[in-house]
């Protein structure tokens, strides 16, 4: 098994591009797989965990109600954005400047196969990552993702999470608001869920900018020490001490 993950922060990246590349990365250790099934070899599977930060951009995922977005087309050019049926888990969900998005591109056969315990370790990564901050943050029953004040009329959403498996290999990911435009939100409804409110790292700091290179560091930490996993550093990584 190969518990080494390749970290690349690809920086601020149009979310067609990056998805496209997901896809790569993706196909190719699915093929990996298939070879090592067909000729009996034990070629060790690449795993990825891509950074990232949007242009202003929608997404579906396959399960999603289109009536939860609520700008036609030519709102949504409008308002700067584009729009993406995909193939990922969940309903409607909003990437933007201000929020980390992370992708973990993961052959599960190095970790575990089990994709309930895969989607509780990322939510985990983001709890304790939010710890450091004096947020405390929890999950909320039924729903995906983290959330803040779960339980109480005040319950909000601060990182939202869909993904897609196939022979146990992952991609998509989460998208943890830092210092997002919480306005975008207003033009959906996020995650398919009504009447709960999403907030932004920075809002509940109430800090004008919170460091997004610092909070990578701190979800690498714990990405690393959650899945007992061993960085891979390339050109543009941010390595956490």
């Amino acid at each position: 098994m190969n518990k080494q993950v390749e970290i690349q922060d690809l920086g601020f990246r149009d979310y067609k591009e990056v998805w496209d590349y997901q896809e790569e990365l993706f196909q190719g250790i699915l093929e990996l797989k298939m070879k090592n099934r067909r000729e009996g070899t034990e070629l060790k599977t690449p795993n990825y965990l891509l950074f990232v930060e949007h242009p202003h951009v929608y997404t579906l995922g396959k399960s999603g109600d289109m009536q939860h977005m609520l700008l036609d087309e030519k709102q949504l050019a409008g308002k700067g954005a584009s729009f993406y049926k995909i193939n990922r888990g969940g309903d409607i969900t909003y990437h933007g400047p201000g929020q980390i998005v992370g992708y973990p591109i993961l052959d599960l056969d190095n970790y575990f196969t089990d994709i309930h315990k895969y989607l509780r370790y990322l939510e985990e990564v983001i709890i304790r990552t939010l710890a450091e901050y004096g947020v405390k943050a929890a999950r909320s029953e039924g729903e995906t993702g983290v959330w803040l004040d779960v339980g109480t009329p005040f319950a909000r959403k601060i990182c939202a999470m869909g993904v897609r498996a196939s022979r146990w290999v992952t991609m998509h990911g989460f998208a943890l608001n830092v210092n997002a435009d919480l306005g975008y939100f207003d033009n959906i409804v996020p995650c398919g869920i009504r009447g709960k409110a999403v907030t932004s790292l920075n809002v509940e700091l109430g800090k004008q900018e919170v460091s997004q290179k610092e909070v990578k560091e701190k979800i690498q930490k714990h990405f690393f020490g959650l899945f007992e996993a061993e960085p891979l550093a390339t050109a543009g990584t941010i390595v956490a001490e």
